[in-house]
């Protein structure tokens, strides 16, 4: 390793011990996701809780965890809950389209 590349290496190991420590160190960037709010989301399909999980490929329960804040959907879920935000008649019309 040339010593220039050893250098910037050692210097960012530095900058992430600064962090971890809590002493941001210029460079750094935070990214911070937002909550899903699913219920705002829900309430814009004026859907009830069983129909909107049922579309969406959850149970019930989860949607509700959700809803309540005791877990935070991920992965696939939380992709098609922001298509849902953006346009809450997209699950709608894409059924439609697939019958």
């Amino acid at each position: 390793m040339k010593a220039k590349n050893f250098d910037l290496l050692l210097k960012s190991l530095g900058q992430a011990r600064a962090y971890a420590q809590g002493r941001p160190t210029s460079g750094t960037r935070v990214h911070m996701v937002k909550r899903v709010d699913v219920a705002t989301i829900r309430g814009r399909t004026k859907l009830s809780q069983e129909a909107f999980a049922l579309r969406i490929g959850v149970s019930v329960g989860t949607l509700r965890n959700w809803e309540q804040g005791r877990r935070t959907p991920d992965g696939p879920a939380k992709v098609l809950l922001a298509l849902l935000e953006r346009d809450p008649g997209i699950v709608e019309r894409t059924l439609a389209k697939a019958a």
